[in-house]
């Protein structure tokens, strides 16, 4: 189980090795070092939800699947801390997108209507200065449309957690680039989404890399 998790992790990172351009430092994520065992910088705590689909019907633009999850995020850092996190989605075929592009926002606003949390926040609300404490922490909510509902993995990638970085040579080009410390989420796709089960998708992986 751990051997076939591990290759999944694996083929994840080359995916997005093959994803990369100018813009995206991930072309060095394979040959990328390990994140600190013991984290040396700020790291505040992560606590991710299921990846679940739905399909949401949003004016102008009718029925569509969109990808969702919710998380946590607490801040026992040891200061407050400015916290403005993004996500990106990858999938097996070679897909990427950042959380929120062409996603409505009435499409968020149902989301958050089904969820009925009330401490849950979209993208933009829950961003700012976060405190420290338990009694402080935050709940977010973070929409990409399914644009693949045939995929056999689906990858979500967590960033503005941790201060923790590295700098680094491209091996194609020698230019350096700053490598950041990211949640990875890796999850099982059934090669065909049903959103109408309500399952969530099934988490195979979760692990700190340096993308």
């Amino acid at each position: 189980m751990l051997k076939s998790a591990s290759n999944r992790v694996i083929r994840v990172l080359a995916m997005v090795m093959a994803l990369a351009s100018v813009s995206i430092p991930s072309v060095v994520s394979v040959a990328a070092p390990e994140p600190e065992a013991v984290p040396r910088r700020w790291q505040l705590r992560l606590q991710a939800g299921d990846l679940r689909v739905a399909v949401i019907d949003a004016p102008g633009v009718g029925p569509r699947a969109y990808l969702y999850l919710t998380y946590k995020v607490i801040n026992n850092s040891g200061e407050d801390r400015d916290f403005s996190p993004w996500f990106e989605l990858a999938t097996d075929k070679g897909q990427i997108a950042r959380a929120g592009r062409d996603v409505p926002h009435a499409v968020v606003q149902e989301l958050l209507r089904r969820i009925d949390s009330p401490f849950l926040q979209d993208d933009l609300s829950v961003q700012g200065r976060l405190l420290q404490g338990e009694e402080n922490a935050r709940e977010g909510l973070v929409v990409w449309p399914a644009n693949d509902m045939t995929a056999g993995e689906y990858t979500v990638f967590a960033m503005g957690f941790s201060g923790e970085t590295k700098a680094v040579a491209r091996p194609d080009t020698g230019e350096e680039v700053v490598l950041r410390k990211t949640l990875m989420l890796v999850h099982e796709g059934t090669g065909r989404l049903d959103p109408t089960t309500g399952r969530p998708l099934n988490r195979t992986a979760e692990r700190w890399i340096l993308r």
